[in-house]
């Protein structure tokens, strides 16, 4: 099995907990999971990603499996996307929502090379309440649901060397699968799961394979020259490419609408739990939004940081906020009032007994570099 339980505090480890204690990578609780934050610096790991090429152990991420009659049906029912236009091979980002709209989680879903079956991608913390809510909500569909997260390995191997340096290692040649897309292979005998997705704004993999397998392929990875990187950069890479953290960006309380990912909402399906509370949003408004914000000096905006007017107003608050690696700026997503977060408005970060102005951005900061 891929998780396992730390006996002194309870926290679970990914299979490749020993790698990352070997290579000296700083830990820290994540999810509920011992993770690595760091290997060397959050700023060279960073720049591995965006100029070379960077690996992550994501296998604390849920693998949920939906297979049986009425699959295809049941996952229209609990996803904002639409897996009718969906061909073997393909995957799509969306939402789980709650009846009122809130987010249940974001997630990909992958059409199976196998009859009437799908795998469901989804975040650490919310497996056992994703699987819950499938289940919960399963009744009348001819559904199988399994939660196979233990007994996947995922490594996300991000950057523009990315896919030469996997034919190198396995032998795997990658250039003919499109983004969004994926091939259903073998890997050290075993299956394997490779896509064209990730969480950084560059071209890149995610593989999901065995335990083994994830472990074998960490090592000749390494081997090969590619840097290890931890939650630290992958949380700078997604944020700078306007990428939304289920948690921060996206919660029970922050719909799609509301966060500005409506996109991938397709209120044209006949249904789906939480269309209803969604449409009425997108029609109507809202009271909040959420904005990128550029400052015009250095200070870095932390999340939980109050959002101002010029006399002091408060208007809001800062979800997520760093000093830009890769821009050298300030920047930060907030949550605002709707009325004053239209593009070009200046608002006010208070960081601790100072305000900074910033001007409101579009939420992608970063231009993705997308192999497409």
């Amino acid at each position: 099995m891929c998780i396992t339980k730390l006996m002194d505090n309870q926290l679970k480890t990914t299979c490749l907990y020993q790698e990352h204690v070997s290579l000296g990578a700083k830990m820290s609780p994540f999810a509920g999971f011992m993770m690595p934050i760091q290997y060397t610096s959050i700023t060279d790991e960073h720049n591995a990603v965006r100029h070379h090429c960077g690996m992550f152990d994501v296998s604390h991420m849920g693998e949920i499996f939906i297979s049986g009659p009425d699959a295809e049906k049941f996952v229209n029912h609990i996803f904002t996307g639409d897996v009718r236009t969906l061909v073997e091979g393909q995957c799509v980002y969306g939402m789980m929502l709650y009846p009122d709209a809130g987010t249940v989680d974001d997630l990909l879903v992958y059409k199976e090379y196998r009859k009437d079956a799908f795998l469901l991608v989804v975040n650490a913390s919310n497996i056992d309440k994703d699987y819950k809510w499938m289940l919960d909500n399963s009744k009348g569909f001819d559904v199988r649901i399994e939660n196979e997260s233990p007994a996947w390995g995922q490594l996300a191997v991000q950057g523009r060397e990315a896919e030469g340096i996997l034919l190198k290692v396995t032998g795997i040649d990658l250039s003919g699968v499109e983004f969004y897309h994926f091939i259903d292979t073998e890997l050290y005998g075993k299956r394997a799961i490779i896509s064209r997705t990730g969480y950084t704004g560059e071209d890149g993999f995610e593989v999901y394979t065995t335990t083994d397998g994830t472990v074998r392929l960490w090592k000749e990875l390494l081997a090969a020259g590619v840097a290890p990187c931890g939650l630290g950069c992958r949380d700078t890479l997604r944020f700078e490419a306007g990428l939304p953290l289920y948690g921060d960006e996206l919660t029970a309380e922050i719909s799609p609408v509301v966060a500005g990912f409506s996109m991938f909402c397709k209120l044209d399906k006949e249904e789906f739990i939480g269309k209803e509370a969604l449409a009425d949003q997108k029609a109507n408004g809202t009271a909040k939004k959420l904005v990128g914000i550029e400052l015009s000096d250095r200070a870095i905006p932390r999340a939980g940081y109050p959002v101002q007017l010029e006399d002091g107003t408060e208007v809001g608050v800062v979800t997520t906020g760093y000093h830009s690696i890769s821009l050298d700026k300030s920047i930060c997503f907030a949550l605002v009032d709707r009325e004053v977060g239209a593009l070009g408005n200046t608002l006010y970060i208070q960081i601790h007994r100072k305000v900074f102005p910033g001007t409101v951005v579009k939420k992608r900061f970063y231009q993705t570099n997308y192999k497409k």
